[in-house]
């Protein structure tokens, strides 16, 4: 039998998901960074071109460590203090 309830119970993008997300990102970001390069090789400067470039890296970047800190597991749930028991 499946319980439902649970199946909110934790953040989609961990259990991995999140780490293959940044990977996936980054990998998706190099490529656009690739073609840009080369579609800019006759238009713009090169300055210009690893500037661009530059950017994009540094978004792919940016955008990798947010996905793996978001799939990343911050720490275990707290734990509830049990009550103290008051001796008479």
């Amino acid at each position: 039998m499946i319980n439902y309830g649970l199946i909110f119970d934790m953040s989609p993008l961990s259990g991995g998901i999140g780490i293959f997300a940044g990977v996936v990102f980054f990998f998706v970001l190099l490529g656009v960074a690739f073609i840009a390069f080369k579609l800019l090789k006759r238009t713009v400067k090169m300055a210009f071109r690893m500037a661009i470039v530059g950017i994009i890296v540094a978004i792919a970047i940016a955008g990798s460590i947010a996905f793996f800190w978001l799939g990343s597991t911050k720490s275990p749930r707290p734990q509830p203090k049990n009550p103290q028991v008051q001796q008479k």
